[in-house]
């Protein structure tokens, strides 16, 4: 005896798992995510406030570092290293760049690889 199709209603059992598991990755996904891009906008706006400090041009490469250093400290940022800080300097022209990259693992051997390249200009080049 065959049901009708206008009788046959809802999930299977085994498309719900499929579904619940589906779910339950994405979110795993943003979870592990979510706190790289948290951290890297907290990157970003240490930048952005080196490129507010007055007089910026006429520090030295060790006090922007040490500027750095004490702001993403207080942040509690660690993905960033001083050998993924770059500053470039020509008379009056300043360039500090920031290329870090960041490896989570998600879940067996599954990772996820995340680069980030930012920079601020100051001066005239």
């Amino acid at each position: 005896m065959n049901a009708s199709p206008a009788n046959q209603q809802g999930l299977t059992f085994i498309s719900l798992i499929f579904v619940l598991g589906l779910i339950g990755f994405f979110v795993l996904l943003g979870l592990k995510i979510g706190p790289i891009y948290l951290n890297h906008s907290k990157v970003v706006s240490a930048l952005a406030d080196i490129k507010k400090t007055p007089d910026i041009e006429a520090q030295s490469e060790s006090e922007i570092r040490n500027s750095l250093s004490k702001r993403f400290d207080i942040n509690y940022v660690d993905d960033v290293t001083q050998d993924d800080i770059t500053i470039t300097r020509h008379g009056n022209y300043l360039k500090v760049a920031i290329e870090y990259e960041v490896a989570r693992k998600i879940v067996g051997n599954l990772s996820v690889l995340v680069e980030f390249n930012d920079n601020i200009e100051v001066g005239n080049q």
